[in-house]
């Protein structure tokens, strides 16, 4: 089994000087702000697997943010 990715940078003050935590699975410390938390994975979301394969997001004029960042409709 693989071990897991660690963090890149605190999500806090953006510092990459991040180091495991003693308080278990999971949880960081960051030196540069002198903060603790913790990472966890919380499940898939079922709205996400609603079929769309362009992966836009909702940008692509389909009820998205069009140009201008006007909100546009699709017309059938």
């Amino acid at each position: 089994m693989s071990e897991r990715a660690a963090p890149f940078y605190c999500p806090y003050c953006g510092d990459e000087d991040l180091r495991p935590s003693e308080q278990g699975h999971g949880t960081w410390e960051c030196a540069a702000c002198n903060r603790a938390f913790r990472l966890s994975f919380l499940g898939l979301l079922t709205r996400g697997l609603t079929g769309r394969q362009d992966g836009a997001g909702g940008r692509d004029g389909n009820g998205g943010d069009g140009p201008g960042g006007e909100a546009t409709r699709r017309t059938s």
